[in-house]
């Protein structure tokens, strides 16, 4: 089934606007609240990666946030000067560059958490458990169609 028409297109009933809209909104939120720890929206989504063990050089957090190179090296640079986290060469190899928390980088990420979940607590204010739950799955399900469709191209 097709929801919308080429010729009749709106954007700003489209889904994917309204999601990026949200994304938008919320993505400030954060941000706003985050600065209480003097973090921009560009430097906690790293340290959490890291904090996560999702990524843990340069190249890995390039690809995880869909930035360029040169780009992520200056951000890193920035955290790195403000004590918040280190790079330390392989052993095995020493090519690549581990980049790790120092004790200040983990004791900033803590507060993460609860900032997101604030936020899309916030979002969420007057929606039902069930009406979290369909919108979940139903995101869910987005989310896996376009991932199959990307991986198929």
């Amino acid at each position: 089934m097709k929801f919308y028409d080429g010729r009749s297109y709106a954007p700003e009933q489209s889904v994917g606007h309204l999601m990026k809209r949200i994304m938008l909104l919320m993505q400030r939120q954060v941000e706003r609240r985050l600065a209480a720890h003097d973090l921009t929206s560009a430097q906690w989504v790293p340290l959490w990666l890291i904090s996560l063990g999702q990524a843990d050089t340069a190249q890995a957090l390039t690809c995880a946030v869909n930035m360029d190179a040169g780009a992520m090296t200056r951000l890193l640079d920035r955290l790195e000067a403000k004590g918040l986290l280190e790079r330390e060469r392989s052993q095995d190899d020493r090519r690549v560059v581990r980049l790790k928390l120092t004790d200040a980088g983990r004791d900033v990420v803590r507060h993460i958490p609860g900032v997101l979940a604030d936020v899309n607590n916030e979002a969420l204010a007057g929606f039902t458990r069930d009406e979290f739950k369909v919108l979940t799955a139903m995101l869910t399900r987005m989310h896996a169609t376009l991932l199959a469709a990307e991986e198929s191209a």
